[in-house]
């Protein structure tokens, strides 16, 4: 990626988006929220993107305001009374959500859906996304060493639903 200045916020979006949407959706497993985290991460971006020193590092800091993103918005829908959760979930269009599962629906991709978000993200951003095990830890704020393991610990459980699948 060329330096700071030289990056057209097009090429940015062009390059970055669905990646970055396929991990939104894998945190939020909607549709419209995932659409929602990904134009934000971009609006972040064109406010901050400017402070980035370090042109390598777009594709990180993307996946990191993405993921602190989320964590911002599940922390405030936490305090959210019942009442105010209930009108949000009346208003989702369920048969947005199958369709895009059916679109996705690759077996992989449904067996993922299955494992704990603790080693689904992990995978998401190694396999879909193609960062390395040290992108992935500054996205995650977490050690390397915790990278591999839970990266290990995630392909050992998506096996074993895989197989339990096949199986019925």
């Amino acid at each position: 990626m060329p330096a700071r200045n030289d990056i057209s916020f097009e090429d940015l979006v062009e390059t970055y988006y669905q990646p970055l949407y396929r991990f939104a959706f894998s945190l939020s497993k909607s549709p419209d929220q995932a659409a929602d985290l990904t134009q934000q991460t971009f609006l972040i971006w064109a406010e901050k993107g400017h402070t980035l020193r370090d042109a390598s590092k777009v594709k990180s800091w993307l996946f990191t305001s993405l993921y602190r993103e989320f964590l911002r918005q599940n922390r405030r829908q936490q305090t959210m009374t019942p009442v105010d959760q209930e009108i949000l979930e009346s208003r989702k269009d369920t048969s947005l959500i199958g369709s895009a599962r059916q679109l996705e629906g690759h077996e992989a991709l449904e067996a993922m859906q299955e494992l704990d978000p603790v080693y689904r993200e992990p995978l998401i951003l190694f396999y879909l996304d193609d960062l390395a095990y040290k992108e992935i830890a500054e996205v995650l704020d977490i050690p390397i060493g915790t990278v591999m393991s839970r990266l290990a610990r995630g392909k050992g459980q998506l096996k074993e639903i895989l197989t339990e699948k096949r199986r019925k």
